[in-house]
């Protein structure tokens, strides 16, 4: 069973930044991709950024040049660094990772942690 723990939101202020972590019970070589959604209230959930297993990232064009995702394979654990944030990156980030088979693809998520930017 995949089990995706992620840690590090809160309250941080307008321009201000914040690291986001997502542990994985197993080792991260086993996901094509591991990564970052996200839903703020009342809207649909959001790709923010992913990286596959190869390491090469892929982010949303509104956190393109303030967010950095990394991996550490030796801790199983996927990173995003959060700069300059704005209240519209308010939102529930979840992890999330997939798996692809030759006819289906396997998504696994956590329970979200919440960030919240305001003054």
């Amino acid at each position: 069973q995949v089990q995706l723990v992620e840690s590090g939101g809160g309250l941080v202020q307008p321009g201000g930044s914040l690291s986001l972590s997502c542990a994985a019970s197993g080792s991260i070589f086993s996901f094509n991709a591991i990564g970052w959604y996200r839903q703020a209230p009342g809207k649909e959930r959001e790709l923010a950024a992913t990286i596959t297993s190869g390491g090469t990232a892929n982010y949303a064009d509104s956190v393109k040049g303030r967010f950095t995702i990394s991996r550490d394979n030796a801790k199983n654990t996927v990173y995003l660094q959060m700069n300059s944030l704005k209240p519209e990156d308010t939102a529930v980030y979840y992890c999330n990772a997939i798996r692809l088979y030759p006819s289906r693809v396997m998504n696994f998520w956590g329970k979200g942690t919440l960030v919240t930017v305001s003054s």
